[in-house]
């Protein structure tokens, strides 16, 4: 028999608008499932049993709960909540207590979603892992920054998760964890209550356990009706496998892509390769340096006043990015402009780009998160991107590929990942 904490986020929706489910019942598959991992897998900074179960009594007892009805989030803990401490991973912070929820949180609710607790973050969504394991095996990072929200979607204690992204911390910890990570095109959700890193790069992301379930739930956060995900069904899309960095990926994730495109081939897409080049992949550099100068700016506060309190990485990295003048990085920032729109040319001759989520499987040893190389550039450009699950790495943990759209074609990105998600899950 299915838990119901194992029920994915539209077929527990369906459930409890039909009546065979409550959103208590949900809640409480969900808390039980969080208390017997809690030690193994650790997703969680902040639990308020009590409170998800209010909510949920409260969310059943609505006539109209609204489209999130009864549905439990994990709010990664950069994310400002009126109702739970939020420390942004970092003792600076044990005992923030917003007054108000971030816009973001503030979506959830208005669409009758429970705010189940918060996520394990790294410190600022930067470096410094929290005490989130890999669900797959406890020895292994589960990637970051958005490391709980990940982990937690991956071990059913939640069926949807809320993260952000400067470089990878959605689409690496997705892939290394085995479930779907969306970041949408820059600039769609509003940050507003979302502690800051990169005022041009940070990205509002989300995880679930289908393409279908990210879908629903980022463009109910909009507002906006869910996309049409069978737009594919007649005409199979047209993938580029575009692999920046070849060099320093694993062959087992190299592979792993191969057959990937292999699949949607025999399935009826047409693959073609797109090559990379030294141009496009100093992109990366560029997305590093508007980072830390992002960064030096955004954690100032933070440098200024509690330098003891910081790793030294930090220390060494906020003194950096402020020795960056600010014209430099407007400049800088300008440049990366002209390559979202000089790079647009990549989809004149595909509809998406299949590529890397990750350069390997999830690294042993909790000190590590991952390399972002992987998804540095694609950030930077600002473009949709989607991570489903497929494969296995050499210690058998989940492995990924990507899914990369034009920008402002969220909707058709998410369409051609879903189209792949199934052929690669047949049989």
């Amino acid at each position: 028999m299915v838990e119901a904490c194992e029920l994915s986020a539209l077929d527990a929706r369906r459930q409890i608008t039909d009546g065979t489910l409550t959103s208590e019942k949900l809640v409480q598959s969900c808390l039980r499932r969080i208390d017997m991992h809690s030690e193994t897998v650790g997703a969680w900074s902040f639990m308020d049993p009590e409170l998800a179960l209010l909510s949920a009594v409260k969310s059943d007892k609505a006539g109209n709960p609204g489209l999130l009805g009864g549905l439990p989030v994990g709010v990664k803990d950069i994310i400002d909540t009126s109702s739970m401490p939020t420390t942004y991973g970092s003792s600076i912070y044990g005992l923030n207590q917003p007054k108000k929820d971030a816009k973001c949180v503030q979506n959830v609710k208005e669409h009758g979603g429970i705010v189940l607790g918060k996520t394990v973050t790294t410190e600022f969504a930067w470096r410094n892992p929290g005490k989130t394991k890999n669900p797959n095996n406890p020895a292994h990072t589960p990637g970051g920054s958005s490391s709980g929200s990940a982990a937690g979607v991956a071990d059913f204690q939640m069926p949807l998760a809320f993260g952000t992204q400067t470089a990878g911390s959605v689409i690496r910890p997705a892939s290394y964890c085995g479930v779907v990570g969306f970041k949408p095109s820059i600039g769609t959700h509003n940050r507003t209550g979302v502690k800051e890193l990169s005022n041009y790069l940070d990205t509002l992301g989300s995880f679930g356990r289908s393409v279908a379930d990210v879908s629903f739930f980022d463009f109910t956060l909009r507002n906006e009706s869910t996309p049409d995900l069978s737009i594919f069904d007649e005409r199979a899309p047209n993938f580029g496998v575009m692999v920046p960095f070849r060099n320093d990926a694993s062959e087992d994730v190299l592979n792993n892509l191969e057959a990937a495109g292999n699949r949607a081939e025999r399935a009826g897409a047409k693959v073609l390769d797109i090559a990379s080049s030294t141009g496009f992949e100093r992109l990366a550099d560029m997305q590093a340096v508007i980072m830390i100068g992002d960064a030096g700016k955004a954690l100032a506060w933070e440098y200024e006043f509690h330098p003891e309190r910081l790793i030294q990485f930090y220390k060494d990295s906020i003194a950096t990015g402020q020795t960056i003048s600010k014209n430099g990085l407007i400049d800088m920032k300008a440049n990366a402009d002209k390559a979202r729109l000089e790079f647009a040319k990549l989809f004149e001759e595909t509809d998406v780009i299949l590529t890397l989520s990750s350069g390997d499987e999830a690294p042993e040893g909790l000190s590590f998160t991952g390399d972002p190389l992987f998804n540095r550039v694609w950030t930077l450009l600002g473009w949709p991107c989607v991570t489903i699950p497929f494969g296995q790495g050499p210690s058998g943990l989940p492995l990924g590929v990507q899914i990369i759209g034009p920008s402002g074609s969220d909707a058709r990105t998410l369409a051609a990942a879903s189209w792949l998600e199934q052929v690669l899950s047949a049989k």
